[in-house]
């Protein structure tokens, strides 16, 4: 078993859900360049298809950082993972992380979908986004 710990930091996307704490690109890429100065191992930097400032930034701290994979965070849509991987692109190693709902209330009334119907979409998202990445 390796002994390795690996650091997949959310801070650029997940902090970003903080009431009253959105960074704009250049504080994003200073935050990106210190985790990476830090080791951090993944970083996910953001949702890119949720507006054009996220898929800026992605686009900018894939250009900034070299070391970390870069990682952008989609649903399991097809447009989703498009956007991620086109603003992944200059990125040295890059990663599309892809989830769906599986809470039988996403299922049925969000969604309005069956279990296995979930199941097979998550699949179809992974093998499309694998396309994208290393």
């Amino acid at each position: 078993m390796s002994q390795k710990l690996y650091i997949f930091d959310t801070t650029l996307r997940d902090g970003e859900q903080v009431p009253g704490c959105q960074l704009n690109t250049t504080e994003k890429i200073e935050v990106a360049r210190l985790l990476e100065s830090l080791g951090v191992d993944v970083i996910e930097a953001g949702f890119p298809v949720s507006s054009p400032g996220d898929f800026n930034s992605v686009v900018a701290i894939s250009k900034a950082v070299t070391e970390p994979t870069i990682c952008a965070l989609t649903r399991a849509v097809k447009g989703d993972i498009d956007a991620a991987a086109e603003a992944l692109r200059c990125a040295r190693r890059k990663r599309i992380h892809t989830g769906i709902g599986v809470s039988p209330q996403h299922i049925y009334d969000k969604l309005r979908s069956t279990p296995e119907r979930i199941i097979e979409r998550a699949v179809e998202a992974v093998r499309y986004a694998r396309r994208f990445v290393d």
